[in-house]
């Protein structure tokens, strides 16, 4: 729950606003937060509510008004109530509110101390940040009971505190160089404040340095004699300075030179053709003008930077300050900002010069320095108007205004010409190794690192017979490139890169959800990456599931079930899984490195008897729907798993479980012979996971 003050005053529970009846619970409300944290006491309160004439009983009508908040807040947030505290002598609301917010940024400012940006306080990064605090006024502070006793006092303090930024805010834009595009919005600020002071200092710059010194003279005329006229006061001397300097035209009032634009570096060309991306290059270009900041995201090798550079090579006519390409994959969260501050330009003093620059940045690889890339993309792109950011990454940086385009793998026929071209180059494809290639293609999956690292086996081993070794992949595949990062030169090494950035628990999830050999649902996702535990009433095995993962050391605490959605979330935003048609499976490569770390965890077997375990209760539970109006919709969910329903009783027959593997295939023999499913025999082949 937040609160918002800067303009009409608003609860907030999540995105929704929160409906506070009745105007004196509001003004109630208004009353609290105005303290910021600290008590009111009751007869304030009381005073501020019903002014002189107060109810009969004063103590229990504001009671019944703090109740009638608390229900509010708590019907729209369960808990909320709680922000509403009684202490002697009254009550406080201690809590988020959009002026505490814009406080906090304003403390990042190197002038108010704060340490944010200490080291690199230019007046671009001033500017980004005073923007980011005025973001958050929406009109007058408590904008509908600022005349509360209540209120009256924190509102005129914030006012004083929102104009002061403003003219800071238009300080460091004149130090930008943007004093044309200042005037107007001075002459107006000048006109709803006539006498104070710094408005007109500043309105003065402007114009002067706009060529219109006669407009500068005749600002500083009309306020020196409106304030000797209304007030009998002169002019503060730092005013009467300006217009001095202003008559005798020192060069110190000048525009300052603007720092001069670093050669834009140079892209690197491509060696090869890009392959099957012309529609998402399309997306990309189309892009380009109206997305000031745009993510590709997508697994390991799927192409993510090439793309980048592609798009950038066709936009850089449209950016006459350069494209500039920064390659992060070596650098660490301390390093960012040096790097992006080398590719942009930066002055003797540590700031980024940005101005009015109309330039793309690309940032690549950012997986693993996410968060200070979006803080520092945030900043950048606020003190730049005309600066755009296209950023690779294996999840999105979760900034304000950022359009995220998932690079997906090559379709079979793209596949196939981008495996052919750099296995067989200016050569055709013989026809008797269509087939092998088809093969190739999909169990890599379409990835163009993977079906570019098997092209260049081809030469020593011949087409078919990478397709009949592809099991050993990681192993196949492992003679990578001599260039490039080192986490691209492998087809085990981008996917270490991206296991190495997991929590343990992430981790957990996706080693246990390389068993499912057809994908599967979010509750089959639960019932087999988390440990079983037994339910009430619950289907037969639990009780034995759970005794075996305690023997194993893996106790109630070791991975909530409840928990697996959210880490699922987090796996399918670091494009490791694959979320399509409300089921999770893994690309194959992805899946196969799943099983090495399963193996190499020692869960192996465990986690594929809670696999063989829930699909057998699965078919369990459709037996018993065989006939009644359920029956078709069982029949559908079992056809949807039928390859893990074959796996599983491999999983049983390979653990030695023979009643399991019995079970399974008695509870199925309805499905085949209702449907004319064909029967599994024992010796078919066990998927290549288990």
């Amino acid at each position: 729950m937040r609160f918002a003050v800067l303009g009409p005053l608003e609860a907030i529970a999540g995105d929704r606003p929160v409906g506070v009846p009745e105007r004196k619970v509001r003004g109630l409300l208004a009353g609290l937060l105005a303290h910021n944290g600290r008590v009111v006491p009751s007869v304030r309160l009381i005073e501020s509510l019903w002014g002189p004439e107060p109810p009969g009983n004063p103590l229990a009508a504001l009671r019944a008004k703090v109740s009638q908040l608390r229900r509010a807040l708590d019907e729209a947030e369960p808990g909320a109530r709680l922000l509403v505290v009684t202490r002697a002598p009254g009550y406080l609301i201690d809590a988020d509110t959009d002026a505490r917010r814009f406080q906090a940024t304003l403390d990042r400012l190197p002038s108010t101390g704060g340490p944010g940006l200490a080291s690199t306080g230019g007046p671009g990064e001033r500017a980004a940040v005073l923007a980011e605090a005025l973001a958050w006024w929406r009109g007058p502070a408590f904008a509908d009971f600022a005349d509360s006793p209540l209120v009256h006092r924190t509102a005129v303090r914030l006012e004083e505190q929102r104009l002061a930024a403003v003219e800071d805010y238009a300080d460091v834009r004149l130090a930008l160089g943007q004093d044309a595009s200042l005037v107007g919005e001075l002459t107006e600020l000048t006109a709803q404040h006539p006498l104070r002071e710094r408005f007109h200092a500043l309105l003065m710059r402007a114009l002067y340095r706009s060529g219109r010194q006669a407009d500068a003279l005749e600002v500083y005329r009309a306020l020196r004699d409106r304030k000797r006229d209304e007030l009998g006061l002169d002019t503060a001397p730092e005013l009467a300075a300006l217009h001095q300097a202003i008559l005798e035209q020192r060069p110190a009032l000048r525009r300052p030179a603007p720092a001069p634009p670093p050669a834009p570096a140079r892209l690197p060309e491509p060696l090869t053709e890009l392959v099957g991306r012309e529609k998402a290059l399309a997306d990309l270009l189309g892009l380009a003008d109206s997305a000031r900041l745009i993510t590709l995201t997508g697994s390991g090798g799927v192409g993510k930077s090439r793309l980048a550079l592609e798009a950038a090579r066709h936009l850089s006519g449209r950016f006459p300050d350069g494209v500039h390409l920064v390659e992060l994959s070596a650098a660490t969260e301390s390093e960012v900002p040096e790097a992006v501050a080398a590719a942009l330009g930066v002055r003797d003093d540590g700031q980024l010069a940005l101005g009015a620059r109309r330039a793309l940045l690309i940032l690549d690889n950012c997986e693993h320095v996410v968060e200070p890339v979006a803080k520092l993309a945030d900043l950048l792109l606020r003190g730049g108007p005309d600066l755009r950011v296209l950023a690779t990454s294996r999840e999105p940086l979760g900034v304000a205004g950022e359009v995220v385009r998932e690079v997906a793998p090559l379709d079979p026929a793209a596949a196939a010409r981008l495996f052919t071209a750099r296995a067989l180059p200016g050569t055709p494809l013989p026809p008797q190794d269509a087939e092998a290639v088809e093969v190739i293609c999909r169990r890599l999956d379409g990835i163009p690192l993977a079906l570019e690292l098997a092209a260049a086996r081809v030469r020593s081993m011949g087409i078919r017979a990478l397709a009949d070794r592809l099991d050993d992949r990681f192993r196949l595949l492992s003679a990578g490139r001599r260039a490039g990062p080192a986490h691209q030169r492998t087809l085990k090494a981008a996917i270490d890169w991206s296991w190495d950035l997991l929590s343990e628990p992430e981790r957990v999830v996706l080693r246990r959800l390389a068993v499912q050999a057809g994908g599967c649902t979010l509750e089959a996702a639960e019932r087999v990456c988390a440990v079983p535990m037994p339910l009430p009433g619950g289907p037969p095995g639990d009780v034995e599931l759970a005794a075996e993962a305690q023997a194993a050391g893996l106790g109630p605490d070791h991975l909530d079930p409840a928990g697996v959605a959210d880490l699922l979330a987090r796996l399918v935003d670091r494009s490791l899984v694959v979320r399509s048609d409300g089921r999770y499976r893994l690309l194959e490569s992805v899946s196969a490195y799943g099983m090495e770390r399963l193996r190499e965890s020692g869960e192996h077997d465990l986690v594929l008897r809670w696999y063989a375990t829930y699909y057998t209760q699965l078919a369990e539970c459709a037996e018993a729907y065989r006939s009644g109006p359920a029956r078709h919709r069982w029949v559908s969910r079992l056809d949807v798993e039928g390859a893990n329903l074959r796996a599983a009783r491999e999983a049983a027959d390979l653990l030695g479980d023979t009643r399991l593997s019995t079970r399974l295939t008695g509870s199925l023999g309805w499905y085949w012979t209702q449907t004319g499913r064909p029967t599994p025999h024992h010796d078919a082949p066990a998927p290549a996971t288990l």
